[in-house]
């Protein structure tokens, strides 16, 4: 955990958090290699590494879909780990803005989550997360759920959520929504990181359609980004199937 706190207290960093605080950690408990699901949907696998500091990629030159096929074959099931049927997850990666108290930023998230997918336990869904953004002073908890739920479900959760003493704010992705992000200097400069981060990173774990509204940091201790806002899109020709 203390490894993640160093990652996160400078901005949300998947790739860094898994770098410099899950693999060590795992490493750090295993003699001999350690097998990994690298593959060409990922960067790891796309290089073609087969064997980096004691990590082992057999399956690098697969694709998600050969493996999946590969394992129907074998009669191989894989039990669901996550908050979601098609995604596995890290609730740290909701947090979608700098770490700075992981007793206020990153238990939000964690406890968030988890009292989400609790109510939605009789309820079948696709996707379902909690977002933490806004400001440093203010937990602001975006929920996304696909299909979106009923309304007197929606209101259950958001009176669960508002009862978490660190959520400050919770509000409901109920459409196509625009992000405010406040960027590092190099990733507000750079055209193909932002489109990353948007159609990489954030999108696929929105309920609904996002733009985002970039603006540049003035803040030196944020090396990659912070969503300091949200609002529903005008346009709702969108929507979640």
């Amino acid at each position: 955990y203390e490894a993640q706190e160093r990652v996160w207290k400078d901005g949300p960093s998947c790739n860094r958090c898994t770098r410099l605080a899950k693999l060590p950690a795992i490493r750090s408990g295993v003699l001999g290699l350690v097998a990994t699901g690298a593959n060409q949907s990922d960067t790891w696998g796309k290089t073609g590494i087969v064997i980096k500091d004691g990590f082992y990629a057999p399956l690098r030159k697969w694709t998600k879909k050969q493996i999946e096929n590969a394992l129907s074959y074998l009669g191989i099931e894989v039990p669901k780990i996550g908050e979601a049927p098609v995604r596995e997850g890290c609730k740290l990666k909701h947090l979608l803005k700098i770490m700075a108290n992981p007793a206020y930023h990153g238990y939000s998230v964690a406890i968030a989550n988890e009292v989400l997918l609790d109510q939605l336990e009789d309820f079948t869904h696709t996707l379902a997360n909690v977002k933490v953004i806004g400001p440093l002073s203010r937990n602001i908890a975006l929920i996304n759920v696909c299909p979106l739920p009923p309304i007197e479900i929606r209101e259950r959760i958001k009176r669960s959520l508002l009862e978490i003493d660190v959520i400050d704010e919770v509000r409901w992705v109920e459409g196509p929504s625009v992000l405010k992000i406040s960027a590092n200097p190099g990733l507000y400069n750079s055209r193909e990181a932002r489109r990353w981060v948007l159609n990489g990173r954030l999108a696929p774990e929105f309920a609904f359609p996002v733009e985002v509204e970039w603006v540049k940091s003035k803040n030196n201790r944020l090396e990659t980004f912070q969503v300091v806002d949200c609002w529903r899109l005008k346009d709702d020709s969108a929507h979640c199937d």
